[in-house]
Order: structure tokens, then sequence, then C-alpha cells
């Protein structure tokens, strides 16, 4: 259902439901929630990565779940199942990839957009697969994704329900890189290990000025900078950072 795996600071959660296309039903959410958990409490896990396994990253939620008479109300699954979900991605002190390897439908794109880094494999795809069958985006993809390639062009793949090709996505700012399919895995182990070596607590402050950038004017959000710097500057990372400068070395950051 979810595969963890932790090797030199960096957490993988795979999505493993590759029969059903990585579609969410209860236990894979309550699973994926309990992995960020997971990192957000483990001093060893100092990044984290987001994928599927097999053909498709995720094709959002499980529609046999949905209508199911004994499963779970769209409001539950809503609420309980991608909500926390997707707040346990913003408020993680730690870097999150997505590296989306398939098809991201529906919750399953919006679950890659809310992460700090989404990287795609070539043959990737990004669907906002609810005007299909008369749902409204959720998973934060109403908040987030305006945000990432303006509103009209988001309001336009939230109605078509148009299908956006890494490339595509790349162009329109909605992803950060893409990478050739046959080095996908490569590529994405060589960024979170780079991520996982930085000085991950102030990337923990750039993430929360982040944060609070989509709601402060701006003298709010300059008074934020002050404090988050004040604290960033008392870090150990910040003073390793300059003493590795004027030592002419490599940094050795520690994430505190």
């Amino acid at each position: 259902m979810l595969q963890n795996h932790l090797s030199n600071g960096v957490l993988t959660l795979t999505f493993d439901r590759p029969d059903k296309f990585n579609s969410f039903n209860r236990e894979l959410a309550l699973a994926v929630q309990g992995g960020l958990a997971e990192a957000a409490s483990n001093p060893e896990v100092r990044c984290v990565v987001l994928t599927g396994n097999g053909k498709a990253f995720c094709a959002g939620q499980d529609l046999g779940e949905a209508v199911d008479p004994n499963g779970p109300e769209l409001r539950t699954i809503v609420r309980d199942h991608y909500n926390p979900i997707i707040q346990a991605i913003r408020e993680l002190p730690k870097p999150v990839i997505a590296a989306v390897n398939g098809v991201a439908a529906g919750a399953g794109a919006n679950i890659a957009l809310a992460c700090d880094i989404v990287v795609a494999s070539e043959y990737a795809s990004f669907i906002q697969a609810f005007s299909k069958i008369g749902l409204i985006p959720d998973s934060g993809g109403t908040w987030t994704l305006p945000r990432l390639v303006g509103f009209q062009r988001a309001s336009a793949l939230m109605m078509t329900g148009d299908k956006v090709g890494a490339a595509d996505a790349l162009a329109m700012g909605m992803i950060y890189k893409v990478f050739p399919a046959d080095s996908f895995g490569e590529q994405v182990v060589a960024l979170a290990e780079q991520m996982a070596q930085m000085p991950t607590k102030g990337l923990a402050l750039t993430k929360a000025a982040l944060n609070a950038s989509g709601t402060n004017d701006m003298k709010d959000q300059l008074d934020l900078e002050e404090t988050l710097q004040t604290e960033a500057g008392q870090t150990y990372d910040f003073n390793e950072g300059v003493q590795a400068f004027l030592e002419k070395r490599a940094p050795n950051f520690k994430g505190r």
C-alpha cells in the first residue's frame, strides 16, 4: 500500500497500488499521513520524496470506495484523508519533493503540486479530473494551482479537465524540472540527497515564509522575514556556512 525507505537522510514514500494506478483509499491515505508524521519527528529524515510505483504517480481517489454505500462519505474523504496530507506537507519542516513518474490526476495532481519541489518524468502528465465526474478540485488545488499558473489558466484546466504533459507543465510554471524517463530515478535521488545535505533548518524557515506569503501584506511579510532571518542566524548551519565560506571548504550542514 505504501513503501517507506530511508537512505542518506531521504525518506521515500512510494504509493504502492499499481493495479489501481496508485489511487487513494482510506488505508493508503492514513498510511501517507503516518509516513509524513514519521518524517516530521525523525531527526534522521532531512528530505522527503513522494512518488508512485508502476506507470502512475497517483490517479486520485479510488472511485470504488467513494461510491461504496458502506464506504466513507465525500466529506470524510476530503476532511480526514486529503486535507491532513496537504497540511502535513506544507507544515513539514523539511523539503518535500514530488517525483511524478507518470499520470497525476485529481487529488494525485494536487498532492504533487502542494510539495516544495515538483519534478516529473518526460512521460508524466497532470489532470484536474474532477470536472469529468461533476466534482470540484480538492486537496488544496483551488489554492495552489492559480498561484502556480495564474487564475485564467487554472480556471480553464479545472473546468476542461485537459491533460497537461510534463513539457507543458514545465513551460507554464506548474513544476520545477522534467527528467528523461531512463534516468528519472537516478536524478530524483541526486536531487533529494542534495536537499538532505543542505541547511534544512533554514529551508524550513524559508518554507514558513512562503506559506505566510499567501495571506500576508508586504509589511507583515517584511516583519516575518526579519523574525525568521533572526532565527536562521542563530542556527548551527548558519555559523557552519559562514565558516566554510571563509575557510574555502565545503560546509557540513546538520539541519540545526
